[in-house]
């Protein structure tokens, strides 16, 4: 019998192994460490696994678009249903329904596109430290584990390491930023299978997304009360991704309005090319104490 897995970037590669059921039925689990609810980046990257399960080898992604519609419940399996819109030889279309008996948690609509080349342009990377030369995340984390424990206890099989102060110390500090950049990758070696290189992409576009809409009011998790869901989420992909080297993710925020908040996020590779973009809607809510 197989050894449990005992790390969380293991849970991780073990969680994205959808097991399937019947054609195009997959099921889904949950780490040991989970939120309240199911995390929603761990439900888009095994959405994005089933879709890319019943398209043809070789065919890349285009876009992953997710509406979130029930909070997931981390006691139980996830059932991933791939609904097949349209095959071509050079396109796909997928739409991915996840369910937990009959609440529908969120749907997915997922394309595919090989078009050969064409015209090429993109925003180019922001200049910022070498990963190497920047703070673990547990030494920025090192004396607030009282302020955030949601992230102290968090699963960590992405290792992240921040360009700029992250809002907790920021926070503390008494500052604000329009932007956050997060280099990150996979928390140790990963098969070389580029459907998961992508899909731990997807997962982590789940993270730091929304950060950049409370910091630039001066807020932080943890500090401030402050309610956050994600709402909805695409991601593009513009070139294919090594998850096990380091991406950086530049995330900001457009607009806040309405109690909901816009994230955007690019990730580029240490070449400073542009590998995907990403937008996030989150519903906030901010409830201000009396004094600050």
């Amino acid at each position: 019998m197989s050894a449990e897995p005992n790390t969380d970037l293991e849970e991780l590669l073990a969680v994205l192994d959808l097991k399937a059921t019947d054609d195009d039925v997959f099921i889904g689990s949950h780490p040991s460490k989970t939120p309240l609810r199911t995390f929603g980046g761990q439900l888009m990257a095994q959405s994005f696994v089933a879709a890319g399960r019943t398209v043809a080898e070789g065919l890349p992604p285009g876009t992953l678009s997710v509406h979130f519609i029930n909070g997931g419940d981390p006691a139980q399996d996830i059932e991933f249903r791939v609904h097949r819109l349209r095959d071509e030889r050079r396109f796909a279309n997928r739409r991915v329904d996840a369910l937990q008996g009959d609440t529908l948690i969120a749907t997915s609509m997922v394309s595919y596109l090989a078009a050969g080349r064409g015209l090429e342009h993109s925003v180019d990377a922001p200049v910022v430290a070498e990963p190497e030369t920047l703070p673990k995340l547990r030494e920025l984390l090192n004396g607030y584990e009282e302020v955030v424990p949601g992230f102290v206890n968090a699963p960590h099989p992405i290792e992240w390491r921040y360009a700029n102060d992250p809002a907790w110390v920021m926070r503390n500090k008494g500052g604000q930023l329009n932007h956050n950049r997060v280099w990150m990758k996979a928390d140790g070696p990963i098969p070389q299978d580029r459907l998961l290189h992508t899909a731990m992409m997807v997962y982590s576009s789940d993270t730091t997304v929304l950060d950049s809409i409370i910091t630039t009011h001066g807020l932080s998790w943890g500090f401030d009360r402050i309610f956050a869901a994600s709402a909805n989420h695409t991601i593009w992909f513009h070139q294919p991704v090594q998850f096990d080297d380091w991406v950086l993710y530049a995330t900001s925020s457009p607009v806040a309005a309405d109690s909901r908040g816009l994230g955007t996020g690019h990730f580029f590779d240490r070449s400073g090319q542009l590998l995907a973009t990403a937008t996030q809607e989150g519903v906030l809510k901010y409830f201000p104490s009396a004094k600050r």
